[in-house]
């Protein structure tokens, strides 16, 4: 490991599975489906054609003070919660013993909605009670750069504090930009991830009528979202935050951190094809994933796991599928998370990236939840059923948004 590495030292999740990492990866290894009727008015005052989403295990308001809960939209809850453990993970949060001078402190974190939730219900309030009831913190809790911020300023980070919105690649390509930054020796450490919470009307309606959601299990949300199945009809919106401490290694060497494993190298690119729709023929995926495997200096035959973004899209499986055998070839386990807690959308490629860091520190291999007949145009192996032991010492995370950003992350072992 030279001094320049980029390693992974603190992680942190709130997810549809668990209020934390530990419990959103044994959700992921048992296979369980974390999706659920939505128990909301709203639902059937809208008359929605869904009413099923993978919501959170564990509700904010448990966890956060009551005035952070009402200072914050949710997609900033949900930021906070996971940013505090991966904080504490990674062994900085004694303020008596700071560990990282604020001025070399970076934080990165993506979304690709933002405060959903806050815009729409102060637009309520506008509407039904006029502008003196709305409130005067709706700005700074609706903007994309919220997460970010919150946990910038939680953290006194000063060394730059950055919000990229590029749709459900979000989350990764925080990661991608943290690890630019410390390989660039702007900082030392960079606080990177996704956060998202807009189970809401406006984005149910819209996906929904644009037909990309699973509007079909409405009576059986368990077995909607079916990643590379033959029975797939579409995405289960879901909600959460997933956090890295990202750090130099050198500097964690110093301080004496534990390092979980390495983001080895990242790629990124874009398809230029369609504003929803990927490239059908998964090139400008591949690139990212030939891009990622260049930077951290491994070759094909060295991934022995790829951790999908499948989201149990017709099309989107199919053409990612394609794009891997391009890229790396027939050999490496598959898994896709979005089977047991939906599409995170911007958090997906944060909370999917640490999965992918887990299954090379544990070496297993989660299975693909609802995963019953697998799709014949995917001639890859898919874990289902049950997790796979593999030793793993590379592994790839896929994220891909509309517009046609795409995002592959290297993970290597410690």
């Amino acid at each position: 490991m030279s001094s320049n590495d980029v390693v992974v030292t603190g992680l942190g999740a709130t997810t549809p599975l668990g209020g934390d990492v530990a419990t959103t990866w044994e959700g992921m290894l048992a296979g369980r489906s974390a999706v659920s009727r939505i128990e909301a008015e709203w639902v059937e005052r809208h008359q929605l054609p869904v009413k099923i989403a993978a919501q959170l295990a564990v509700e904010p308001t448990e966890v956060l003070k009551r005035v952070e809960v009402r200072r914050l939209d949710r997609c900033e809850q949900v930021a906070i919660i996971a940013a505090r453990e991966a904080w504490q993970h990674a062994g900085l949060a004694d303020p008596d013993n700071p560990r990282v001078e604020p001025e070399r402190l970076a934080v990165i974190i993506g979304t690709g909605i933002g405060g959903a939730v806050t815009l729409l219900t102060q637009d309520d309030i506008l509407e039904n009670d006029g502008v003196r009831k709305v409130s005067p913190l709706t700005i700074p809790m609706l903007m994309p750069n919220g997460p970010a911020a919150h946990v910038g300023l939680e953290l006194k980070a000063r060394g730059g504090v950055h919000a990229p919105v590029s749709a459900c690649a979000s989350g990764a390509e925080a990661l991608a930009w943290g690890y630019r930054m410390l390989k660039a020796g702007e900082v030392d450490v960079v606080v990177a991830g996704g956060a998202e919470a807009c189970i809401t009307g406006i984005p149910l309606a819209g996906f929904s009528q644009m037909r990309a959601m699973c509007i079909s299990h409405n009576d059986d949300p368990e077995h909607a979202s079916r990643p590379f199945d033959a029975h797939r009809d579409g995405f289960v919106l879901g909600e959460g935050a997933g956090i890295m401490v990202l750090e130099r290694a050198d500097f964690a060497a110093a301080r004496g951190a534990t390092v979980h494993g390495r983001l080895a190298g990242i790629g990124t690119s874009s398809d230029a094809y369609h504003i929803t729709a990927p490239e059908p023929e998964g090139i400008g995926q591949a690139r990212a994933m030939t891009a990622a495997l260049r930077s951290a200096g491994l070759s094909p035959e060295d991934v022995g796991h790829v951790n999908c973004h499948a989201t149990s899209t017709q099309v989107g499986d199919v053409a990612e599928a394609v794009s891997v055998r391009k890229a790396i070839g027939d050999h490496p386990v598959l898994t896709a998370p979005k089977g047991n807690m939906g599409h995170l959308l911007g958090a997906a490629g944060a909370v999917e990236g640490i999965a992918t860091l887990l299954a090379i520190r544990d070496g297993v291999v989660a299975p693909t939840a609802n995963l019953e007949d697998l799709d014949s145009g995917i001639v890859l192996d898919v874990v289902s059923k049950e997790p796979r032991k593999v030793e793993l010492t590379a592994a790839i995370n896929d994220s891909f948004g509309f517009g046609g950003h795409n995002v592959a992350l290297a993970f290597t072992a410690a």
